[in-house]
């Protein structure tokens, strides 16, 4: 039986993994893990988000802009972080929203595309009964 997701996987252009780090770790603010010595020479790195993992892996001759493909991070200060991508210069697309959340969506320098969400405030108090 399937009991969770243990990882996403990503692709960045081979070579590419200082500017990923940049954007990942550095304006993003995630954690960069050990990945295991098997797997080094392959390219790219791992995250930690929360108890979850991403896997920043490295593929050439894709275009990542066409796809619908994304990882959608769940945070605590959706505005702040949109006022952060703005300052950057990075496009925001608002999408469609659902209930229950604010959302928007990026793309990284490679063409991933990101979602970024929030509980609304309504549903954060009826999550905590």
């Amino acid at each position: 039986m399937i009991l969770r997701v243990d990882h996403t996987q990503i692709t960045i252009p081979k070579g590419a993994e200082a500017e990923a780090r940049d954007f990942y770790c550095g304006l993003l603010g995630l954690c960069e893990i050990d990945k295991p010595e098997a797997l080094r020479g392959r390219g790219g790195f791992w995250l930690s988000v929360g108890n979850h993992q991403v896997h920043i892996g490295t593929e050439d001759d894709v275009d990542r802009m066409k796809t619908k493909a994304h990882v959608a991070y769940e945070v605590n200060a959706l505005e702040d972080l949109r006022k952060l991508f703005e300052k950057r210069g990075i496009e925001i697309h608002n999408g469609i929203q659902i209930p229950g959340y604010t959302r928007f969506e990026i793309r990284d320098p490679f063409g991933n595309r990101l979602e970024f969400l929030q509980r609304d405030e309504h549903q954060n108090i009826l999550s905590e009964q």
